[in-house]
C-alpha cells in the first residue's frame, strides 16, 4: 500500500529549530500536564468534596476517556479544515472548562467537566502528531517524535511538583487557574509560530460518508490497528502507575508529598532518557526492530517488578528500581509504533492520528481504574502493568509480521529508499 501524500520535498529532514520542537512538544504534552498537575490534589479533592478515593480517580479516567472521544471527532475535522482552526477552538475551550473546574461544587460536576476538558484539549495532541506526519515519514519522523518525548516527558515530570506547590500555597482549585494560563500561552505561541501544514488541495471533503469510509479503512487494516493499539497499552501502563503510585508510595511505603513528587520525577526521567536513546538508535536501526525488542524487554522488566513487590526485595529502593526499568523501556515504544502506523496514511494523517490517540486515551481510561478495583496496592499496580506489556507483545506478534523473518518489506522510507522495518 503506497501513501499518495508524501511529505513535502523541503520537509524530509526534521527541523533543527528548538522552538518548533518545543512548540509541538508542548501541544502534545497538554493532555498529560492536565492530568499530572492535578494528580497530587486527589486527597484534597476527596476531603473538600466529601467523596471517595474511587470517585476522585474517576476524574482522571474521565479525562482520558473524553480525550479518546475528542480525538475521533477532531482528527477528521483537522483533515477537512486544516490544523490551526481545530487547535485554536480546542485549546480555547480547554481554558474555559479549566476555569469552570475551579468553581465546581461537587464531584459529579467535576467529573463531567474533566471529561469535556479531555475532549477539547485532545485537539492539541492529535494536531501535533498530524503536523509531524504532514511533513515527515520513516526514520525522520521517528527521530522527531523521540525528540518530542523530551518535552512530552519533562513537562509531566514537573507537573505534579508544580501542582503540589500551587495546591499547597493556595488550594486544589488554583491548579485549574494554572491550566487555563497554560492554554492561553499555547494559543499565543501557535498563533505566532505554527504555520498551516495541510494545504487546501490535500484536505479531505469532510462529508460524513467520507469520514466513515476513512475510519472503516483504518479499522479493517490489521497492521495499522495492531500498531495503533500499542501506544494505547503503553499509556495504560503509565496511567496504571500514575493512578496507583500516590497511594502505593505514600500509604504503603510512607513517602511524604515532597518525596512522592521526587520519586515521580526520577521515574519519569527514565522515559525521557530512553526516548533520546531511541532518537539516536533509529538513525541506524529500523523502527520495527527497536519496537519489537523494547516490548519483550519491557515485559521481562515488568515480571521483575512483580517479583520485587511480592517479595519486598529492596524495599522502596527495589520498587523504584523496578518501576524505573519498566518506564525506561516504554520510552522506546510509542514513537516507533506511531511512525509505523502512520506511514501509509499521510493523505489522512489527522484521522489516523485520531485513531491512535483515541486508543491511547480510551485504553488507558478503561485499564487504569483496574488498579483501584483490584485493591490499589503495589501488587495490583504491577499486575496491571504486566497485563499491558503482555497484550502489547501479543498485538505486535499476532497483527503484524514484526517477529517473522523478512516481514515489513512493504514499508519503504520515502526519504532514502530504505525499508522502515524490514529485516535486513
Amino acid at each position: 500500500m503506497t501513501d499518495p501524500s508524501p511529505p513535502h520535498e523541503a520537509s524530509r529532514r526534521p527541523p533543527r529549530s528548538v522552538k518548533y520542537i518545543l512548540m509541538l512538544g508542548a501541544l502534545a504534552a497538554l493532555p498529560a500536564v492536565t492530568t499530572d498537575m492535578y494528580l497530587p490534589s486527589l486527597p484534597a479533592v476527596v476531603d473538600d468534596l466529601a467523596t471517595t478515593q474511587a470517585a476522585a480517580q474517576l476524574t482522571l479516567s474521565g479525562t482520558l476517556l473524553g480525550g479518546g472521544i475528542g480525538q475521533l471527532v477532531i482528527g477528521p475535522f483537522s483533515d477537512r479544515f486544516g490544523r490551526r482552526l481545530p487547535l485554536f477552538v480546542g485549546i480555547a475551550l480547554h481554558v474555559a472548562i479549566s476555569l469552570l473546574c475551579s468553581m465546581t461544587p461537587n464531584i459529579e460536576t467535576l467529573t463531567v467537566l474533566r471529561v469535556l476538558q479531555g475532549f477539547f484539549n485532545a485537539a492539541a495532541a492529535v494536531v501535533a502528531l498530524a503536523v509531524i506526519r504532514d511533513r515527515f515519514t520513516g526514520s525522520a519522523a521517528a527521530r522527531l517524535l523521540s525528540r518530542l518525548m523530551l518535552v512530552v516527558g519533562v513537562a509531566p515530570l514537573f507537573a505534579p511538583t508544580v501542582g503540589q506547590a500551587v495546591a499547597g500555597f493556595w488550594n486544589w482549585r488554583a491548579v485549574f487557574y494554572v491550566l487555563a494560563l497554560i492554554g492561553l500561552v499555547l494559543v499565543a505561541v501557535v498563533w505566532k509560530f505554527m504555520p498551516e501544514t495541510l494545504p487546501a488541495h490535500r484536505r479531505s471533503p469532510g462529508r460524513p460518508r467520507h469520514v466513515a469510509g476513512a475510519y472503516w479503512s483504518l479499522l479493517r487494516d490489521r497492521h495499522f490497528m495492531a500498531l495503533a493499539i500499542i501506544p494505547g497499552l503503553g499509556l495504560a501502563l503509565i496511567m496504571s502507575y500514575v493512578v496507583g503510585s500516590p497511594f502505593v508510595f505514600q500509604n504503603e511505603y510512607g513517602f511524604s508529598g515532597q518525596q512522592f513528587a521526587l520519586a515521580f520525577a526520577l521515574n519519569g526521567a527514565a522515559l525521557v532518557l530512553s526516548a533520546q536513546l531511541n532518537a539516536a538508535l533509529v538513525r541506524k536501526v529500523p523502527p520495527v526492530r527497536l519496537l519489537r525488542t523494547a516490548l519483550v524487554v519491557q515485559l521481562g522488566f515488568a515480571l521483575l517488578l512483580l517479583a520485587i513487590v511480592a517479595t519486598g526485595a529492596g524495599g522502596a529502593f527495589g520498587l523504584m528500581a523496578g518501576l524505573w526499568l519498566v518506564l525506561a523501556a516504554q520510552g522506546m515504544i510509542p514513537a516507533n509504533a506511531s511512525v509505523l502506523a502512520l506511514h501509509n496514511y499521510g493523505h489522512m494523517a489527522g484521522t489516523a492520528a485520531a485513531v491512535i490517540g483515541a486508543l491511547q486515551s480510551g485504553v488507558a481510561g478503561l485499564v487504569s481504574p483496574l488498579v483501584g478495583l483490584l485493591g490499589g496496592h503495589a501488587l495490583s499496580m504491577a499486575g496491571v502493568m504486566i497485563g499491558c506489556c503482555a497484550l502489547a507483545v501479543t498485538a505486535l506478534a499476532a497483527g503484524t509480521p514484526a517477529y517473522r523473518k523478512g516481514g515489513w518489506t512493504e514499508y519503504v522510507e520515502r526519504d532514502d529508499d530504505r525499508r522502515v522495518g524490514a529485516d535486513e
